[in-house]
């Protein structure tokens, strides 16, 4: 797709990298929607996002930075959603009025409203047309920000359930340092990104309370598992979460000291509690509101997810960490993989 028309909205770290790798895919240009009005003043005057994404030169010939949603949007070919999932609602009930009915939206927003329970793609589904939310993309897999502007090889999934957006899209952001790959699950790269924040915060946690590395690998295993199972009830495909979009997202993030997630998780193991560390970044970490809905989903769907089920109760109920702990490693002995046939003796 090159030579197509980009907005992406939203300025944060992602969303500002991913307008910065598309300003050189796209002749046609790149236009980057920020709320903030000082990130687009930082780029007039310095080229760089200096309030989330500090000392990254931008491309100044083919991306554009503004304050105004119908400006960003209009005659978009494609449109790249980067906004957090529970503010994306409001925002999208502005912006839907000034999105070309036939642009391509993609989402590389990780996260489950929690008032609804909605994934992105649902929460598109109510805003579009139903032909253009059919069209509907995913961006998902291990990718920190600050890697991805250094040039350093990056592997992601794009998932649509249509064949042909999916692959212009794949296009549209493949370069020979950031390398995509296709899917059919939305479901399954969209529950993957989001769900893998949760275990993220648990081997926060567990660094916090320096448990060791035993600890984390137990942690992100059996997290694994506990992510399989509820996308399967949710309607994922189980070969997705052994993936980029699922184990990939899921080993960076819980291992990366640029996650978000573990950081909150570490200090939470070190005994700060939420609100201290709320109350002290700008930054949005997604697992913390993701908790509260993964909490809510296993409970409706009946769904045993005893990692998540215990950051929940430290995140939401200030429960105490060693406790938690205690609670995972005392819990009735079982089968590793309750549906294979006991061995024979």
């Amino acid at each position: 797709m090159t030579g197509a028309r980009v907005a992406v909205i939203g300025a944060g770290a992602w969303g500002t990298t991913l307008a910065n790798l598309l300003a050189s895919n796209s002749g046609a240009g790149v236009r980057l929607w920020a709320r903030e009005p000082e990130v687009a003043r930082s780029f007039k005057e310095y080229g760089e996002n200096a309030l989330f994404l500090q000392g990254v030169p931008l491309n100044r010939e083919r991306l554009s930075i503004t304050n105004s949603l119908s400006g960003a949007l209009a005659g978009a070919q494609v449109v790249v959603w980067v906004c957090p999932a529970q503010h994306s609602a409001g925002l999208l009930a502005r912006a839907a009025p000034f999105i070309p009915g036939d642009a391509v939206v993609v989402s590389a927003s990780k996260g489950i409203e929690i008032a609804t329970l909605r994934r992105m793609d649902e929460i598109f589904a109510d805003a579009l047309p139903p032909a253009q939310a059919g069209r509907f993309c995913v961006l998902s897999g291990p990718s920190f920000a600050r890697e991805v502007c250094d040039g350093v090889p990056t592997a992601v999934s794009v998932a649509s359930r249509d064949r042909e957006a999916c692959l212009r899209i794949q296009s549209l952001f493949q370069t020979d340092r950031f390398r995509v790959y296709t899917t059919p699950d939305v479901i399954g790269v969209e529950l993957g990104g989001a769900l893998k924040n949760v275990i993220a915060v648990a081997a926060g946690v567990a660094a916090g309370l320096e448990l060791g590395h035993n600890a984390v690998a137990a942690l992100m295993t059996r997290g694994l598992a506990e992510i399989s199972r509820l996308g399967v009830a949710m309607g994922a495909h189980p070969a997705t979460f052994a993936g980029l979009a699922g184990m990939g997202d899921l080993v960076l993030t819980c291992t990366g000291g640029l996650s978000r997630n573990r950081t909150v998780g570490r200090r939470l193991g070190r005994g700060e509690s939420m609100e201290e560390i709320t109350g002290s970044t700008r930054t949005v970490a997604e697992g913390v509101a993701t908790v509260v809905a993964v909490h809510e989903l296993a409970g409706r769907l009946g769904v045993e997810m005893p990692v998540s089920e215990e950051v929940y109760r430290i995140v939401a109920e200030g429960a105490d960490p060693m406790e938690a702990l205690h609670r995972l490693m005392t819990r009735e002995p079982k089968p590793e993989h309750p549906h294979e046939p006991e061995q024979r003796r």
